[in-house]
């Protein structure tokens, strides 16, 4: 039974740092109103910290699933890339269709659809098929025109200054 009256869709994109944080916030605040979670990874596949802490901590809470190849950006494979992203599309699509979960976030699926190992046209029909009360949320920088328009919510994160410019890579607990 879903806790929320009326769902909508959130996207949360731009080339600032911060949408799968935004993201993970908004998990965060839906646990502990006892909703149900589902956690989609595009894009990624490893346990970083935030998976960590999904999975070891609010477990009873949020569904995680990642699924990328691990090498999508260092190491491109185009047709495994496309398959790891189809696999994971209807993963997605079953989990936010099930009526199961309150929440429904798949993280960088915006640049899945961006590098076109996913069509714009199936970021659309997901958010067409969202049950009324069930929240979608779709990360990731570059998202499509179409997706924004469709959406309930656009928040668009801006890099004003980024200490990765200064050579200081990703630090695990902040970035990963």
């Amino acid at each position: 039974m879903s806790k929320l009256s009326v769902g909508k869709v959130q996207v949360y994109t731009g080339n600032g740092k911060g949408k799968t944080t935004a993201s993970l916030g908004l998990v965060l605040r839906a646990a502990g109103a006892g909703m149900q979670i589902y956690f989609g990874q595009f894009m990624k596949k490893g346990n970083t910290s935030e998976i960590r802490a999904l999975r070891d901590f609010l477990s009873g809470a949020v569904t995680v699933e990642q699924y990328g190849s691990g090498a999508e950006l260092s190491g491109p494979d185009r047709e495994r890339d496309t398959a790891c992203a189809r696999a994971g599309y209807e993963k997605a699509r079953e989990a936010l269709t099930s009526g199961k979960y309150d929440l429904v976030v798949l993280d960088e699926i915006l640049v899945a659809e961006h590098l076109g190992l996913l069509a714009v046209d199936d970021l659309l029909r997901l958010m067409d098929q969202r049950p009324e009360h069930t929240e979608l949320v779709l990360t990731g920088r570059w998202a499509a025109e179409q997706v924004c328009q469709q959406a309930d919510l656009v928040t668009e994160m801006g890099e004003v200054k980024h200490y990765f410019h200064a050579g200081l890579p990703a630090r695990t607990g902040i970035e990963m």
